[in-house]
């Protein structure tokens, strides 16, 4: 059956680790992190956090999720966008990360172990950001935008799981308190049609 778009109730996610508040009002969802939150597994850094602060349903193939949020990061590696979970070993975050003193669009694709790519967007602070997983045969595509500018590629994933698949809003801070992202809305919407543009 055709996946159909809808918006997904705040109260309809639960949280994989309670934020340190959470408020909702006619503007959106504000999510206030804990400082020491994140998602990471053993690459290079040798340890594993999984203390994200994500709010996740259920996800289904052949549909996309869609998070958008005000981009206001202050302190290094906060954090914010869409969390695709498979397992607590296999993961995917997507979306905005304040990264050695600049906003930066990228993605961590977890496998047993993580893996990093960002880059640099410092022109979207303070702005909307839109981050959209599309899951669609073996494969999640990410893709992000500013306001209503053009989408932009991310990253392709893999997603071949049979086991249920979870999605959400996420946000971490594992530098600092204080950290709050307002996030407006949460989507479920049929995925994209094609990798690449047609001509």
């Amino acid at each position: 059956m055709p996946t159909v778009t809808r918006t997904v109730p705040w109260s309809e996610g639960q949280w994989t680790n309670e934020p340190a508040d959470v408020a909702t009002d006619g503007d959106g969802l504000h999510v206030t992190a804990r400082h020491g939150s994140d998602a990471w597994r053993i690459t290079s850094y040798d340890f594993i956090h999984s203390t994200e602060h994500a709010l996740l349903t259920a996800f289904a193939p052949e549909s996309a999720i869609e998070v958008r949020f005000r981009l206001d990061l202050a302190e290094q590696f906060d954090q914010a966008g869409i969390f695709v979970q498979v397992d607590d070993e296999t993961w995917i975050k997507a979306g905005v990360e304040l990264s050695d003193g600049q906003e930066s669009l990228g993605a961590v694709v977890t496998r047993g172990t993580s893996d990093w790519s960002l880059s640099p967007v410092p022109s979207w602070a303070g702005r909307w950001v839109t981050v959209r997983g599309s899951w669609s045969g073996n494969a999640l595509t990410v893709r992000a935008r500013v306001d209503d500018e053009p989408w932009q590629l991310v990253r392709v994933a893999p997603l071949d799981a049979v086991t249920p698949v979870m999605a959400g809003p996420f946000c971490c801070a594992p530098t600092r308190a204080g950290l709050t992202v307002h996030f407006t809305s949460w989507r479920i919407t049929p995925p994209d049609a094609e990798l690449h543009p047609s001509d």
